[in-house]
């Protein structure tokens, strides 16, 4: 865990309320698919925490959706500005349990991460299936990439203007998976876990208030006792889950 200044290079908007943040900085403590960040923004008490979309280099890259106070300032912020940043938090998803055959299944603002991890399974030889779920049209984004890594696609939008109409479950029928890996809204979480037949990590998306463990704000209950979603998770296996 590392607090440094990132540089931001890119801020751009890629769809509906959504952003494409690219930043310079040290990233060295960012180890694993599904970490996260914790961003400092001027004139708020409470820092953001944010997945981490990419790793190229010394070259981060996060997407966001602006729906609040915090993240309508960073939708503002142009190349030169500067953001304090939290670096190497949450655990991550564990790349060595997918088997061949791998889904990921993101919803909105659970996408993210997904490109990162989707990345490192073709890198490993792997051949990962992604679901990205989407209310409509205009909040898709990152298909061409997810493909550009050389991943079968397949986009759900609730109401049916783009992909398969229906949510992300919807696209389970015919896939085989050796594992999934998810991350999204807890009830898109909750159907996942209800329909998928083996087994898998789900990453859990919580308020925060520090980050890193030490104020106890976002603990959970698992099967094996509590635990801190911002450093305990936000990565979950499936067979420790309680709802």
């Amino acid at each position: 865990m590392k607090d440094s200044v990132f540089k931001v290079l890119t801020n751009k908007k890629i769809a509906k309320n959504t952003y494409e943040m690219t930043l310079r900085g040290d990233v060295s403590d960012i180890s694993a698919p599904g970490q996260f960040v914790n961003v400092k923004l001027d004139g708020f008490y409470l820092r953001r925490p944010i997945s981490v979309c990419n790793v190229e280099g010394d070259v981060l890259t996060l997407i966001y959706k602006a729906v609040g106070r915090g993240t309508e300032l960073m939708a503002e912020m142009t190349g030169g500005e500067e953001l304090l940043t939290l670096t190497g938090l949450g655990n991550g998803y564990d790349t060595k349990k997918s088997g061949d055959k791998p889904l990921l299944v993101g919803g909105g603002a659970g996408v993210p991460p997904m490109y990162l991890l989707c990345r490192e399974l073709v890198k490993e030889g792997k051949h990962p299936t992604v679901i990205l779920g989407f209310g409509s049209s205009d909040e898709v984004f990152y298909e061409d990439e997810f493909k550009a890594l050389g991943a079968e696609v397949i986009v759900t939008t609730v109401d049916g203007s783009y992909g398969i109409k229906g949510f992300v479950t919807d696209a389970f029928s015919g896939l085989s998976p050796t594992y999934f890996y998810t991350c999204g809204p807890e009830p898109m979480l909750k159907a996942v876990y209800d329909k998928s037949e083996c087994s898998g990590s789900f990453s859990f998306e919580e308020r925060m208030g520090c980050g890193f463990g030490a104020c106890m704000g976002c603990s959970c209950k698992t099967k094996y006792g509590n635990k801190r979603i911002c450093r305990d998770g936000p990565v979950l296996e499936k067979e420790e889950i309680i709802w």
